[in-house]
């Protein structure tokens, strides 16, 4: 997991994260003089949240990790920090459970509900992601939409080790920064999840890029939005995406792509509904009850 640990708590590794990303002209002071450290010192930070210097340095080191509401959010004011990450920052300080050696967890299991519900929509794509963007399950349609979608793929080791997998659905560099950012706010405070640090240390690995955005620590939800995918049958598609988390599962979120009604991307998806329907159409055999009898 490296960096995580690198300031001896995961709230001190973000503290230091994010004190790193801020130039000291963003926030008033003077950037003269030679600086050892990208961003700002850390008695700038204290400086500017109105607490000293050492106990924020006790903070960033993980010798003090119980600070109050009132010095959090004062640290996420002059970190400049957005909703998402300010929420994040109270995740990582809340007090300590009993530390206990790491499980590993149960296969994720999408309610059989939630499994035959997709099944049954022939016009729109559904999938269920996993905490750790693993596709879980998915309908034909999803399916041929984007071989991302298919079950058993992690959005991220796609994304990062095969591009040309993700060159679907454009803007590469930005989809990987709202993945990794994505994954941060999914796992939240839970750093010690094992299949977390296989993920991340394989990625950490085999991608500089991954390796890059891992240690901004930027966590940013992913939430329902307007999405541009090029499917090589029917052509670019102009979508709606909606993310709707499942209550009773360990973070899964069930994520549906929609058309407007009576645009051109609503007739390329019909066809392409069409042209996923004919292969089950073609295997599956007529019933005896559907049978004509001879005569």
């Amino acid at each position: 997991m490296g960096s995580d640990y690198r300031a001896g708590t995961p709230l001190g590794a973000y503290l230091r994260a994010r004190r790193e990303r801020i130039r000291p002209e963003d926030v008033g002071l003077p950037a003269a003089g030679r600086r050892r450290v990208p961003g700002l010192r850390r008695e700038e930070l204290a400086l500017l949240a109105g607490i000293s210097a050492d106990y924020y340095l006790r903070l960033e080191q993980g010798r003090d990790r119980h600070p109050s509401a009132q010095v959090l959010d004062a640290l996420a004011r002059a970190l400049r920090l957005d909703d998402d990450a300010t929420a994040h920052l109270h995740r990582l300080a809340v007090p300590d459970r009993p530390r206990r050696r790491p499980r590993p967890r149960r296969p994720e299991r999408v309610p059989e509900g939630i499994r035959r519900l997709i099944a049954t929509w022939p016009h729109t794509p559904a999938y269920v992601q996993g905490r750790l963007l693993d596709v879980l399950a998915a309908n034909p349609l999803a399916q041929a939409l984007s071989p991302l979608f298919t079950p058993g793929t992690n959005m991220l080791r796609a994304l990062f080790l095969d591009p040309a997998s993700g060159a679907a659905h454009g803007r590469w560099e930005a989809s990987t920064e709202g993945s990794v950012a994505a994954l941060r706010a999914l796992v939240g405070p839970d750093v010690d999840d094992p299949a977390l640090a296989e993920l991340v240390g394989e990625l950490s690995v085999r991608s500089e890029r991954f390796r890059q955005l891992w240690a901004r620590h930027d966590v940013r939800p992913k939430r329902s939005g307007a999405s541009t995918l090029t499917n090589p049958q029917v052509g670019e598609l102009e979508l709606r995406h909606e993310k709707l988390p499942l209550p009773d599962t360990d973070r899964q979120i069930l994520v549906l792509y929609h058309a407007e009604p009576g645009t051109p991307t609503a007739e390329r998806l019909a066809l392409l509904a069409s042209l996923a329907a004919e292969p089950a159409r073609a295997s599956t055999p007529r019933s005896a009850a559907g049978d004509r009898p001879h005569r």
